[in-house]
């Protein structure tokens, strides 16, 4: 189906557990979203094992290496997907099940689980996100959102779109923190009261969501970089090669200390379009290439 994810996922099955808001009724004053999780994750409890922290160890998917990392400084442009429920109540990389209806997401290579912000580049919409899943491996997409997520940033129906993702480091360690057993480093502004399922309180009838804002966004562009190299003879050549799948150019870059010429095939006008031209340019003897959101 056009909505779902392209690409595979993979399952974890030594990983089950987390209902957010299940079993307990949260009260909360002026307290954000990130701190509403922050205390759920802490008081879960009954519903099988908690979830656990990792970072994980470089592993391999159809050719290419993703090497797992903690990054106070991520942030990335590039193409969101979502996916649902064929992936409902399934296990995820960190103990948790997999929920379509909260606010989640899946990333390659961030710990688990992370805060990070996701910002629809298409329309403004930005929300907060908890990673707790990897994923996605279809080329071409950095983030998988849960089915809510994708409504909140107003891109269910379309099935994907142009996103900027960045880590919350602070946001990210008092997660962590909370998961095992710690302090947050920072309390909640207004006091969050739990209360048990086997008071008198009723049950709240859906999670509380994250707040959605609106920012300004530039236009961007979308590329298939094939690759960066060190001899300006040898991206030419490239793009030569190339240029029969469609306009490429050569564009002189910085990298620390190094100068690098950057071998591009666009702009393109859709992600349909950029996913077969990624397709062709891998095809071609390029397996590292990526598409690009400027």
């Amino acid at each position: 189906m056009k909505h779902q994810m392209q690409g595979q996922r993979v399952s974890h099955p030594s990983a089950i557990g987390l209902a957010l808001a299940i079993g307990m009724t949260v009260l909360l004053g002026a307290c954000s979203e990130t701190e509403l999780v922050l205390h759920a994750a802490k008081h879960i409890g009954g519903n099988g094992p908690e979830p656990v922290y990792k970072v994980g160890s470089p592993y391999q998917i159809e050719g290419i290496w993703y090497h797992p990392a903690e990054d106070d400084s991520y942030v990335e442009t590039g193409v969101a997907s979502w996916y649902g429920a064929k992936f409902h109540n399934r296990a995820t990389a960190n103990g948790e099940l997999y929920n379509m209806n909260l606010v989640t997401g899946a990333h390659r290579t961030l710990p688990l689980p992370s805060m990070v912000r996701v910002t629809n580049l298409e329309n403004g919409r930005s929300i907060k996100v908890r990673v707790n899943d990897r994923g996605p491996f279809a080329r071409g997409r950095i983030i998988d959102m849960s089915r809510r997520g994708a409504e909140l940033l107003s891109f269910r129906d379309k099935g994907t779109a142009k996103v900027r993702v960045e880590i919350l480091p602070e946001e990210s360690r008092r997660l962590v923190a909370a998961i095992k057993g710690g302090v947050p480093a920072t309390p909640p502004a207004e006091p969050v009261v739990v209360a048990s399922a086997q008071t008198d309180m009723p049950l709240p009838s859906k999670p509380v969501e994250p707040v959605v804002t609106t920012e300004a966004v530039a236009p961007t562009q979308m590329f298939i970089q094939a690759g960066a190299f060190s001899q300006y003879e040898n991206a030419t050549s490239v793009s030569t090669r190339l240029g029969q799948i469609g306009q490429t150019n050569v564009t002189p870059v910085t990298s620390g200390e190094r100068e690098l010429y950057r071998v591009r095939l666009g702009p393109l006008a859709s992600v349909e379009e950029a996913d077969a031209k990624l397709d062709a340019v891998v095809k071609a003897g390029y397996p590292e290439a990526q598409l690009i959101v400027d």
